[in-house]
C-alpha cells in the first residue's frame, strides 16, 4: 500500500530570477565575466536580501559564495541541462538558500529558479544543504535537498518536482521530518528510474544519539523513500541498511542497472567515537527497492583528507564520499572516490573500481588522476559510453608563493573501460584560499557532472580571488570546450614535498543535531 506523505498541492510559480540580475529579496547585480577560462558562469551576485534567513545566528555567512553544485541532463534532450547549488554559506553548515539554473541550449545560456526550501526563498527553514537534481524519462526535474534551522532545532529532506523543465517548482514535500535534538539528517540524493519510469528514488543517512550523554555511540542507517508517479506521491521513508553502533553510512547514491537492479553505493564509517575507519560498500535490490542484499564491499578506503602545504590549513573536500555511474551500454558500474592507498597514506588520490556483474563483485582499486605526486581530491563520475570523471587537485601550485593556494579542476575521459584516461583543464587555476572556509576551504561535499549520448558537462565551483570569500558555479562542456590538456610533468615535481600529517573530520558532514560545530 502507497502513502503520500502529504498531498502535492498544484505546482506554484516561483518568480524566476535571472543570475545576473534580480532574486528573491534582492537588487539588481552586476552581472560577472561571462567566460572564465572557457567555462560559461552560471551563478552571480546573491540574489538574496540581507539578513534573510534569520538573525542570532552566530556564524559567518559568507554572502556571495555559490558552492557544492549538482547536474542532471534530460534523458530525452542533451540540450536541456538543470543545476542546483548552495548560496551564501555558512561558515558552520548550510547555505541561505538552493538555487536552480536552466539551460536550453548546451550549457551556453542559463536562466534561473528556486524551490522554497528555506525562508531566503520563500519556504520553512533557516539553511538549506546537500542540493541533488535528477530528470526522468518524461523531463519531469527532480530536486532533493536538506533543510534545517541553526542550532538544535527543526531538520528535514525535502523533494520538490518541477513540471516545465525546472523554470518553476512544486511546494516541497518531507520525505522526513524531525525535530528530534539527538538526530541528524545528512547527504540525501534522488535517482529518476530510466528503466522502470515513473519511479524516483531517495535516499540519505539518518544519525541517531549524536548529542544525548546517554547515547554516546551514534548510529546511522541508510533510510529509502521510493515515489511510484514521478514524484506525484512518496511512500513513507524507510531504513534499508543499519551498520549497528559506533557506526553510520554517508553518501548514499542509487544508480539503476539495464536489467533494472538498482544499487545503493555509499560509505560505511566506522568506529566513529576513535579514529574512523572507511569501507567503500554497496546495496544490491532487483525488486526495485522493496528489499536489499546485506553489504558488498567494493574496497577498504583510507581518505586523509587534503591540506595547503605552505599554512597547514585544512581544505574540506568529499573525503568520506563515492561517486557511481553505471554505462548505459555495457551495464558497467564505476565507483570513484578519494583515497591515499596508492601513496601509502601520504597523499589523497582519486581511486576507481568497477564491477561488470551488476556490483555482485568489484575490481581492485585503481588510482586515475594524472597527477600522482600532487593532492587530488572531490571526484565525479558519469558514463555513457565513455567515462568522465571531474575533480580537482594542486599540481599547478607553486610552493613559492606563499600568498595563494593554486587549485584547478579537470576532466578525464577514458573510451577503453578506464585503461586509459586523457585529461583536460576546466576553467582556469584559482586561489582556493578565496573559497568560503566552513571545516576548510570549500567548494563543495561534490560537485555536478552529467552525460547523456557522448557529450558530458562539468558543473563546478571556481573562486573569485579578492579581498572577500567569493566562489561560483560554471560549467564547461566536451562538445564546445577549448581547453588545452595541461602538461603533467612539471606540475607532478612541484608535487613532491611531503606533506604533514592531516585525517579528514569524521562524519556527519553537514548539519549536527546538536549546536553547529565551529
Amino acid at each position: 500500500m502507497l502513502r503520500r506523505v502529504r498531498p502535492l498541492v498544484a505546482e506554484i510559480s516561483t518568480a524566476a530570477f535571472l543570475l545576473a540580475g534580480c532574486g528573491p529579496g534582492g537588487g539588481p547585480a552586476s552581472p560577472p565575466p561571462a567566460i572564465v577560462g572557457g567555462a560559461v558562469r552560471v551563478s552571480g551576485a546573491s540574489p538574496f536580501a540581507p539578513g534573510c534567513s534569520g538573525a542570532g545566528q552566530g556564524a559567518t555567512d559568507y554572502v556571495g559564495t555559490a558552492v557544492e553544485p549538482a547536474l542532471a541532463a534530460d534523458p530525452s534532450d542533451p540540450l536541456h541541462l538543470v543545476g542546483v547549488w548552495q548560496q551564501d554559506r555558512w561558515s558552520d553548515a548550510g547555505a541561505n538558500g538552493l538555487l536552480a539554473a536552466v539551460s536550453r541550449d548546451g550549457g551556453r545560456t542559463w536562466s534561473g529558479s528556486y524551490a522554497r526550501f528555506t525562508r531566503c526563498t520563500g519556504g520553512d527553514y533557516q539553511r538549506g544543504s546537500d542540493p541533488w537534481v535528477a530528470i526522468s524519462a518524461a523531463g519531469i526535474v527532480h530536486q532533493l535537498g536538506l533543510a534545517f534551522d541553526a542550532g538544535v532545532g527543526r531538520r528535514a529532506i525535502l523533494a520538490s518536482r518541477s513540471l516545465d523543465g525546472g523554470a518553476t517548482w512544486s511546494e516541497p514535500v518531507g520525505l522526513q521530518v524531525d525535530t528530534d535534538p539527538n538526530v541528524a539528517l545528512d547527504k540525501p540524493s534522488i535517482t529518476a528510474d530510466p528503466v522502470r519510469p515513473p519511479r524516483v528514488y531517495a535516499v540519505w543517512d539518518r544519525l541517531t544519539g549524536v548529542t544525548a550523554p546517554s547515547q554516546s555511540v551514534a548510529t546511522g542507517p541508510a533510510w529509502f523513500a521510493r515515489s511510484p508517479d514521478d514524484g506525484a506521491s512518496w511512500e513513507a521513508a524507510r531504513p534499508i541498511y543499519d551498520p549497528g553502533s559506533d557506526a553510520q553510512t554517508i553518501g548514499n547514491l542509487v544508480v539503476v542497472l539495464p536489467d533494472g537492479t538498482l544499487l545503493d553505493v555509499f560509505t560505511k564509517v566506522t568506529r566513529l567515537a576513535e579514529t574512523p575507519e572507511y569501507t567503500v560498500a554497496a546495496l544490491r535490490s532487483a525488486d526495485g527497492g522493496d528489499s536489499w542484499s546485506t553489504p558488498i564491499e567494493v574496497a577498504k578506503a583510507d581518505p586523509r583528507g587534503v591540506v595547503d602545504p605552505k599554512n597547514q590549513e585544512p581544505v574540506r573536500t568529499g573525503d568520506s564520499l563515492v561517486s557511481a555511474a553505471v554505462d548505459p551500454g555495457t551495464g558497467t558500474v564505476y565507483v570513484a572516490w578519494e583515497d591515499s592507498v596508492f601513496s601509502g597514506g601520504a597523499r589523497d588520490g582519486i581511486a576507481l573500481a568497477e564491477s561488470s556483474d551488476g556490483g555482485a563483485s568489484w575490481s581492485a582499486p585503481r588510482q586515475v588522476n594524472g597527477a600522482p605526486l600532487a593532492q587530488a581530491f572531490t571526484p565525479i563520475l558519469a558514463a555513457a559510453g565513455t567515462i568522465s570523471l571531474t575533480y580537482y587537485d594542486l599540481r599547478l601550485d607553486s610552493l613559492g608563493d606563499a600568498s595563494r593556494l593554486l587549485a584547478a579542476a579537470w576532466l578525464a575521459t577514458s573510451a577503453d573501460g578506464g585503461l586509459t584516461w586523457r585529461e583536460t583543464e576546466l576553467g582556469a587555476p584559482f586561489n582556493l584560499r578565496a573559497a568560503a572556509n566552513s571545516d576548510g576551504y570549500f567548494l563543495g561535499d561534490y560537485e555536478g557532472l552529467a552525460a547523456v549520448a557522448g557529450p558530458v558537462g562539468a558543473f563546478f565551483v571556481m573562486t573569485n580571488d579578492g579581498s572577500a570569500p567569493s566562489s561560483d558555479v560554471f560549467f564547461e562542456s566536451s562538445v564546445w570546450a577549448a581547453a588545452p590538456t595541461a602538461n603533467l610533468e612539471p606540475a607532478e615535481r612541484r608535487g613532491e614535498r611531503p606533506l604533514p600529517a592531516f585525517r579528514g573530520r569524521s562524519p556527519p558532514r553537514e548539519q549536527p543535531a546538536g549546536p553547529l560545530a565551529p
